[in-house]
C-alpha cells in the first residue's frame, strides 16, 4: 500500500483547498492518507537572523520529515492576492533551509498531484501556473494537475457535480493513479 500525504497550503480552518486534496487523496486505491493541516506546523516568520538564533525549525523539520515518511503527495494550492498563502510560503522557506542530500529538493522527487481551487470562476489560478513551473526546480515530479473553479458551484455533497470538471478530474486521477501502481 502507497502512503499519500495531502494537504492543502492554506491555514484557514474552512480551506476549501483541504477539502478538494482530501476528497482527491481518498479517490486513489490502494492507498493509506495523511491529512495534514498547515495549522500544526505553523512556524515563526523566517528569517536569516531567526534561523542564526535558533536554527532551522522545529515545526519545519516534522514537515519535512512528514513528507518523506510518504510515497506520494497531494497538495491543492490556495491563492491569496494572486500569490501562495503567506502560512504556506512561510513553510516552505523554513523548508528550503533544511539540510538536504540535494539541496532545495523540498518536496524528495515524490509523485506529485497538484491541485487548486477557489471561489473564483477563472479557469486557472496564478499560482496553479506559477506552481507548474516553480514546483519542480523544488523536486516535486508533478504527475497529474486539476484546478476546479468556482469551488462552491461545482463540488457539492463530497463531490465534484459539474460534468466537465468531474471527467477532468477522473482523467488526471487516473493518470496519477497509473503512475502509483507502476510504483
Amino acid at each position: 500500500m502507497k502512503k499519500i500525504l495531502a494537504f492543502g497550503a492554506s491555514n484557514s480552518t474552512t480551506s476549501i483547498n483541504k477539502t478538494l486534496a482530501t476528497f482527491a487523496a481518498n479517490q486513489l486505491r490502494d492507498v493509506t492518507v495523511t491529512v495534514a493541516d498547515l495549522n500544526d506546523y505553523a512556524s515563526p516568520l523566517y528569517s536569516v537572523d531567526q534561523e542564526k538564533e535558533s536554527g532551522v525549525d522545529k515545526k519545519a523539520m516534522d514537515f519535512y520529515a512528514l513528507i518523506n515518511a510518504n510515497d506520494a503527495i497531494v497538495i491543492s494550492l490556495a491563492e491569496y492576492n494572486g500569490l501562495h498563502t503567506s502560512a504556506f510560503k512561510n513553510l516552505w522557506d523554513w523548508l528550503s533551509r533544511i539540510p538536504m542530500e540535494k539541496p532545495m529538493n523540498i518536496w524528495g522527487g515524490k509523485p506529485m498531484f497538484l491541485l487548486s481551487t477557489s471561489p473564483s470562476k477563472r479557469l486557472e489560478s496564478n499560482v496553479f501556473k506559477i506552481s507548474k513551473e516553480l514546483f519542480p526546480h523544488f523536486g516535486a515530479m508533478i504527475v497529474a494537475d486539476f484546478h476546479l473553479p468556482s469551488f462552491n458551484h461545482f463540488f457539492k455533497g463530497g463531490n465534484i457535480v459539474e460534468a466537465e470538471y468531474k471527467a477532468s478530474f477522473g482523467t488526471q486521477k487516473s493518470k496519477f493513479q497509473e503512475y502509483l501502481d507502476r510504483l
